[in-house]
């Protein structure tokens, strides 16, 4: 058996208040609360699954970071220099993703009203549809935004939401 294949303990410090939700979505799920954490960490690789290759840089992180910067930067603290250097370290000019592009996406976590207005500046707009709140407007344009700056245009649907098409 490789060491890869057999399953670890991991011990994982969190607030009480966690803990309880956690324990509520198990029992009402009728599982035990280590397949609800097992299951919240198994979502969360796969939506940040191009972060684990390296390879994978510059543009060709947009659609990770259109559906995650703001998750990132509200729950893991990461702020805009590091983000810019996980995004664009190593990559050539013509590859990489533009600093105030990276900027934007850090205000939609914690400054959503400024960052509506510098989209708006910019000239993005949304389809007309009313999302249900501003924080979910303000996702939603921003995702267009930067599908469209960066090629994936093709891979967003009418509501801004990213299809599973291949970038165009």
């Amino acid at each position: 058996m490789s060491m890869d294949s057999r399953k670890q303990a991991m011990s994982i410090r969190m607030s009480a208040a966690d803990i309880r939700s956690i324990k509520r979505l198990a029992k009402r799920l009728g599982v035990r609360d280590s397949d609800v954490i097992r299951f919240a960490v198994k979502t969360m690789l796969t939506r940040f699954g191009p972060l684990a290759d390296g390879s994978v840089r510059g543009r060709n992180l947009v659609p990770v970071f259109a559906e995650i910067a703001a998750e990132l930067f509200r729950y893991l603290d990461i702020d805009v220099a590091r983000l810019e250097g996980i995004i664009n370290d190593g990559v050539e000019p013509a590859a990489r993703m533009d600093l105030e592009d990276i900027q934007l996406m850090a205000m939609s976590a914690t400054h959503q009203s400024y960052a509506m207005l510098r989209l708006s500046r910019i000239g993005s707009h949304h389809n007309g549809d009313t999302p249900s709140g501003e924080s979910e407007q303000l996702s939603q344009t921003l995702r267009r935004y930067l599908y469209e700056k960066y090629g994936y245009a093709a891979r967003v649907g009418g509501n801004g939401v990213a299809d599973q098409g291949e970038a165009a």
